[in-house]
């Protein structure tokens, strides 16, 4: 999470307000990783990251409240379209 906050107050002044998602990218890994620990948390914002691109998504994506069982050991069960 020091990661992420040190992007935001550093780096991301530099790259500029471009994120397509609603919260951005940087504000959901923080949240992920808060809510659901470093593992998920973890994944879901490598996921996230990686739908930004082009021919990615966007719009509100909102951090899941909770996530199904047996998730923790199948990260690619965390990949929403």
């Amino acid at each position: 999470m020091a990661f992420i906050r040190l992007y935001q107050l550093t780096l991301s002044g530099f790259i500029g307000n471009s994120c397509r998602h609603v919260p951005t990218c940087s504000e959901y890994g923080y949240e992920a990783i808060a809510r659901h620990g470093l593992w998920r948390g973890g994944w879901m914002t490598l996921f996230r990251v990686s739908r930004c691109g082009p021919g990615g998504t966007s719009g509100f994506d909102p951090v899941p409240e909770r996530l199904a069982a047996g998730v923790a050991w199948a990260p690619w069960r965390l990949w929403r379209v």
